[in-house]
């Protein structure tokens, strides 16, 4: 059943049209994702959507009696309020019949418990959980989602992860999280150059599919231009003969001259900008910092090498940024100390909002910070290093007040680098930055010759770049993994699970129990040798594993390719949860075995 069908939407803020004819159908249980370069419209068409907006031509009509909740990018909200009486605003701005007990059953699942707490004193992730937990509450049959996962810890965004996937409605939103848009969604729209693109597939079936189609529209205009030459040799030859048939002949050429087709091929380029950088980085020897009664960081020792890519995760408030900030010189230490090598010349990206003039212009914002920055292709002006940040020549004399958010984002992200830092500190650089600058900004740093340390939620992006990861756990404590997000998240899994599986040895040992199960590990344990079926599983489960992972692997790329068909893609979830179920399984015996191994190899 079709929930909202949108038919020639039109959106224009300046003379250059933003949304151009426009067409979409969302239906019932869709999980669509909606991408594209920032300042193409994503928002705009979004709150068009959900009926914020009106679009300048066309109509968006809904399914009778529908609901739909819409989480904005930024929510509004009462600073004096409580979460409890913010929450009962937004509660009957979407749903008036929606019970409170349900929003504060999914404001403990979000992780807020404080429902006394002022709107006020809350973290722009708190507060936008807040807004969430309304928006997920009411059981609307189509959720309007505008960047979900920003400023949100990875805990949270795994749930919504699961919670999305598993909703029973429809959902429409805007991410650049590439995870959870592979993960969640089954469709894609694209904006582009003002139309709307649309994939049946995830995030990793779009890829395939855009560039097919991307060359599918090259060769097509490769054609009409051979065309096009042949057309105006004969035109140029004089044969404009009044004849019917040179009439029409000339006709064609016109058409075909008029229907050239417009690849936008512009992309943001990033040339190598960076200054010398000596042996000494960074050293952090014996570091300590307590807020009131809570200890964030306690006696931490660190060398940062020239070439490190260091990933930071934990959950918000575990004292990441002020991690940063004393590296930064910008916070105390309570002990400990900080040196920076002489040549370090660190360029600080942070996640806290810009103070922008709002009038100034584009062009004298940047020239202000250099006229002229040495690249790897030479010298480039400030309007030329715009123009490579995806900010055309019309654009450059606009104030900065008119940019979108993800637009100043990305002009921050260029005034940073325009100072040729050789060091890189980076404090939720994904919030707001689109797909294609996050690929060119991965891109960049893969030839960056400094270090890189990185404060993120985004798996993706701390996966593809980080060759280590600093883990904020809680009181105090900071581990180091070596590999990325996902690196870390399977070493604390396998630390767990050993830890559960030599919890129950300890309780054999003890002799607190007299089942038989007890009895038998007991004398496995004086005997230190394998049974014979512990001997054959031993021998085959590495086997056993592997097949279970492509097995897995097999069935989420079918649930890629399912398309619209919800009931196929149900049975496939269930299948691999099986699966995964089995693989956890068959990874708790693999613990077991090879800790027996090698006890039998020593004894």
């Amino acid at each position: 059943m079709v929930l909202v069908n949108a038919d020639k939407i039109n959106k224009s803020y300046t003379e250059k049209p933003l949304l151009k004819d426009i067409s979409l159908s969302i239906h019932e249980n869709e999980k669509i994702g909606l991408i594209g370069v920032n300042g193409t419209g994503k928002t705009t068409l979004l709150r068009i959507i959900a009926g914020v907006e009106e679009p300048d031509d066309g109509k968006v009509v809904y399914t009778n009696n529908i609901k739909i909740a819409y989480l904005p990018q930024h929510p509004e909200f009462d600073p004096e309020l409580t979460v409890a009486e913010q929450a009962e605003i937004y509660l009957k701005q979407i749903d008036p019949s929606t019970e409170n007990f349900a929003f504060r059953s999914m404001m403990t699942k979000l992780g807020i418990k404080d429902f006394d707490l002022k709107m006020g004193n809350l973290s722009g992730g708190q507060r936008k959980r807040v807004a969430m937990a309304a928006v997920l509450s009411v059981g609307a049959e189509l959720l309007i989602l505008d960047e979900p996962t920003n400023h949100m810890d990875n805990d949270v965004i795994a749930w919504l992860e699961e919670f999305l996937m598993k909703y029973r409605g429809a959902v429409f939103m805007i991410t650049h999280d590439r995870y959870f848009l592979d993960r969640v969604t089954k469709k894609i729209f694209e904006i582009d150059n003002g139309g709307l693109y649309a994939y049946d597939g995830n995030y990793d079936y779009y890829l395939e599919a855009k560039a097919a189609r991307e060359e599918m529209m090259l060769a097509s205009e490769r054609k009409r231009a051979a065309l096009y030459k042949k057309e105006l040799a004969w035109i140029r030859r004089g044969a404009r003969a009044r004849t019917t048939k040179a009439k029409s002949h000339i006709e064609r050429f016109e058409e075909l001259r008029d229907s050239k087709l417009i690849i936008d091929d512009s992309s943001l380029s990033i040339g190598t900008l960076s200054s010398r950088l000596g042996k000494k980085i960074i050293e952090i020897e014996g570091l300590s910092k307590t807020y009131e009664d809570k200890k964030l960081i306690e006696d931490f020792t660190y060398t940062v090498l020239r070439n490190d890519r260091i990933g930071i995760i934990g959950d918000n408030g575990s004292g990441k940024s002020t991690f940063l900030k004393m590296i930064l010189g910008e916070v105390e230490p309570d002990a400990g100390i900080v040196s920076i090598g002489d040549t370090v010349k660190i360029g600080y990206f942070s996640q806290d909002t810009q103070v922008w003039d709002p009038e100034q212009r584009i062009i004298k914002y940047i020239s202000g910070i250099s006229d002229n920055v040495r690249t790897e292709d030479g010298y480039l002006s400030a309007s030329q290093m715009l123009e490579r940040f995806l900010f055309p020549t019309h654009k450059h004399s606009i104030p900065i007040g008119r940019l979108s958010g993800g637009e100043k984002r990305r002009l921050y992200l260029l005034s940073i680098l325009m100072q040729a830092p050789n060091v890189l500190i980076f404090d939720e650089p994904t919030n707001d930055l689109d797909i294609a600058t996050l690929t060119v900004l991965e891109d960049y740093l893969d030839e960056f010759s400094g270090a890189v340390i990185i404060v993120s939620h985004d798996r993706y992006f701390l996966d593809r770049l980080c060759i280590r990861t600093f883990s904020f756990e809680g009181d105090g404590v900071v581990r180091h993994f070596p590999g990325g997000y996902t690196d870390t998240a399977k070493a604390k899994e396998l630390e767990q699970l050993t830890k559960e599986i030599n919890s129950g040895k300890s309780g054999s040992k003890s002799g607190q129990s007299d089942s038989s199960a007890d009895k038998d590990t007991r004398q496995r344990q004086k005997k230190l040798k394998f049974t014979y079926k512990e001997q054959k599983e031993y021998e085959t489960i590495d086997d056993d594993i592997a097949t279970l992972e492509e097995q897995i692997a097999e069935k989420e790329a079918a649930m890629g390719s399912t398309g619209s068909d919800y009931v196929k893609l149900q049975q496939l979830t269930a299948e691999r949860d099986e699966l995964a179920a089995q693989l956890y399984h068959k990874m708790e015996r693999w613990v077991y075995l090879n800790d027996l191994a090698e006890q039998i190899a020593n004894q």
